[in-house]
């Protein structure tokens, strides 16, 4: 008998407005066929007791109206052995944006190009647990990618908000004796952990208190590598945090179109939960139907990147 296939299918009483599958392919310009964007891109890893899991794809309203997918999704490794760097940076702008697909791809793109730049610097920062370095200058970073989008705005002639997208970025290092996790990033997305059972929305006023309505806020437990950051940045706030991962542990990043229903659904937070508590992460086939599950209400393009700790 052949093995079932993972299902996409909706939470909640009632249907999303939109079918599940891709409707119309957006428009293609022949003198730009670099500037193509995939329906869904899949990327997977495993390092030690580290297992990566990464998907981005086009929401239900983008697929129904044949627009492409305004996300973007960059999976890197720099450098060699156990000064290894992972970068997962994701980004995804204001679907009525006329810019935001290219201002993601651009921001994720400048952020990478830059962590590449300095990996042996970040790597040695993170195993000596130099906090505040890592603090400074992922945040340096992240302001030169924002300042280029606002000096290509204005070379486009658009207003800021039209050409600017909201960024989480996650570090990695390869090194099997380095259980620290840095994320970082500014404007729409969301970070969240689940732990016994439980999950917590670490990017949540003072750090504390699993997302949505579905339970009492509960502070998540003190991580050795510290509590997150937030420091002013132009236009949005800049967000850090260096956490120390347990055995067990799963830790999600995501584009504002995941993060949303994870912050106000409880059934999505539930079904998560147990699809991600099994003793082995899922295939690359099964995290994207996880990743693909409907709400009624929310049809914006998904991006997601989770790490599961043996």
């Amino acid at each position: 008998m052949p093995q079932p296939r993972p299902e996409v299918r909706h939470l909640g009483d009632r249907a999303p407005t939109y079918a599940a599958e891709p409707g119309p392919l957006p428009p293609a310009d022949p003198a730009a066929l670099d500037a193509l964007v995939p329906d869904t891109v899949l990327e997977g890893a495993r390092y030690g007791g580290c297992t990566l899991r990464a998907a981005s794809l086009r929401g239900d309203s983008a697929r129904y109206r044949g627009e492409a997918r305004r996300d973007f999704l960059l999976t890197a490794r720099f450098g060699t052995g156990d000064d290894a760097l992972v970068l997962v940076a994701l980004a995804g702008g204001d679907r009525a944006a006329p810019g935001a697909a290219e201002a993601a791809a651009d921001l994720c793109r400048t952020v990478a190009a830059a962590v590449g730049r300095s990996q042996g610097r970040l790597a040695d920062d993170i195993r000596a647990g130099r906090r505040d370095a890592l603090r400074s200058g992922l945040q340096r970073l992240t302001d030169r990618g924002y300042g280029r989008l606002r000096a290509r705005a204005a070379e486009l002639g658009l207003a800021e908000e039209e050409y600017t997208a909201g960024l989480r970025g996650l570090l990695l290092p390869v090194d099997p004796e380095c259980r620290t996790r840095v994320s970082f990033g500014a404007g729409a997305g969301g970070l969240f952990r689940l732990r016994s059972g439980q999950w917590q929305d670490l990017e949540s006023a003072g750090t504390s208190g699993t997302p949505g309505p579905a339970r009492p806020a509960a502070p998540p437990e003190a991580d050795t590598a510290g509590p997150a950051d937030t420091a002013d940045e132009p236009g949005s706030v800049f967000r850090f945090r260096a956490s120390v991962a347990r055995p067990g542990d799963t830790l999600l990043v995501c584009s504002g179109g995941l993060a949303e229903p994870m912050r106000e659904e409880a059934a999505l937070q539930a079904e998560l939960a147990a699809r991600w508590s099994e003793p082995e992460p899922p295939g690359l086939a099964a995290f994207l139907a996880d990743t693909q599950l409907r709400l009624k209400g929310y049809a914006d393009d998904r991006t997601a990147a989770a790490v599961w700790e043996a």
